[in-house]
């Protein structure tokens, strides 16, 4: 590479930000930093204040270079300091130990020095053009986007969404999928992260948002506010819970996410999974109501509520155990999210032996009874056709 012409790249920064499609004002910063950066390479020490000062019309450049103020005869390096008597002639009131900030005027820097600007340059370039098309993004964090899979790593998976990726952590991937590299997927737009390493599109798969999100594409009746989703509990990959209501009278909302035949709920389960069951429960402000609809389909015999505590003692009949409880816990677990209250799950016969417990036995005697009554009239009424 030849040395590096200052003033053709100072009156290069309105082309540059035309073909990079940026603003002049960013390149211009960007071409500053790269002369600093070169200069630090020919004149100056890695690490010292440098900066730089571009005249995009004329292309003149003038570097500022700090250096610390010693005694007259004590510079041991002149890159990075001044005698005592040199510094106050650009700065009158200057002291010793101080930093002044020495002015230099270069129109070109050698090979190495013009290397290291082009680095910064392309560098800087691809960051600025990476921010511009992420803030495009902004405005589209909470909807799902369309993209194409990339690579996957191993905690990781990157996907292309047109002029940029985003990734999909481990976190936020449902467990058991496979993504095949250029397979198109639907993904839900989580964030857009601002790190060191410059922003990143956080995309999920296991979110609830996503969910909500699918059944807002497929249940148009929560755009006219018919119907609403109140709370979401989601185990990726296994199992959610949905809580929804309805504000129009006479309107179901259960089944109205449903769908004829289980259409809607079918299309969400076909985006994320056949193993990822679907449970949609009535939300009530009744938490009572409200907790024995969550740990649907089990059968609750009773349930004691402590509102202060968020907590719930819910007694279920032997047999129901295992219904309430899911496998791991996972049916309790999630209805206990989706409530917002702490569940204890208790079985008839072990709260039958607490004083306080529920009279669990006295509804078996009721049920027993009936059923008693109902055989003997079935057999009087034979004995009378007899």
């Amino acid at each position: 590479m030849q040395d590096l012409n200052l003033k053709q790249l100072a009156m290069s920064i309105k082309q540059i930000a035309e073909e990079k499609n940026l603003s002049e004002e960013i390149v211009h910063d960007i071409i500053e930093q790269a002369i600093a950066a070169a200069y630090r390479r020919d004149f100056g020490e890695k690490e010292q204040a440098v900066r730089a000062s571009v005249n995009a019309n004329t292309g003149d450049v003038t570097v500022f270079v700090s250096k610390t103020v010693v005694e007259d005869g004590d510079v041991n390096d002149s890159t990075i300091e001044i005698t005592l008597s040199d510094a106050q002639k650009i700065r009158k009131d200057a002291a010793l130990e101080e930093t002044v900030e020495v002015t230099d005027h270069p129109t070109s820097f050698g090979r190495v020095a013009a290397q290291t600007a082009k680095q910064v340059i392309l560098q800087k370039l691809r960051e600025a053009e990476r921010e511009v098309v992420l803030s495009e993004y902004e405005d589209k964090i909470g909807t799902t986007i369309v993209g194409t899979v990339q690579r996957v790593e191993p905690r990781v998976v990157r996907v292309e969404l047109g002029k940029t990726t985003g990734i999909i952590p481990q976190s936020e991937q449902i467990p058991g999928e496979y993504y095949g590299i250029g397979s198109r997927i639907k993904v839900y737009l989580k964030d857009v992260e601002h790190g060191p390493r410059g922003p990143q599109l956080i995309l999920s798969r296991a979110s609830e948002q996503f969910i909500e999100y699918l059944f807002r594409q497929e249940v148009p009746e929560m755009e006219s506010g018919a119907v609403e989703i109140k709370a979401i509990a989601r185990e990726a990959g296994k199992r959610t819970k949905i809580a929804v209501h309805s504000t129009v009278p006479g309107v179901d909302p259960v089944g109205t996410f449903v769908g004829g035949r289980g259409s809607r709920v079918q299309a969400v389960m076909n985006e994320v999974g056949e193993q990822e069951r679907i449970d949609i429960v009535t939300f009530s402000d009744d938490p009572k109501t409200f907790i024995t609809n969550a740990l649907n389909p089990a059968t609750i015999a009773k349930l004691v509520l402590d509102e202060a505590n968020k907590r719930a003692k819910v007694i279920v009949d032997e047999s129901q155990l295992s219904i309430v409880i899911g496998r791991g816990g996972q049916n309790v677990r999630l209805a206990s999210r989706l409530t917002g209250y702490e569940l204890d799950i208790e079985s008839a016969s072990d709260a039958n032996i607490a004083p306080a417990a529920p009279a669990k036995p006295k509804t078996s005697k009721h049920v027993e009874d009936a059923l008693l009554s109902a055989i003997e009239a079935t057999n009087e009424g034979e004995e009378t056709k007899s």
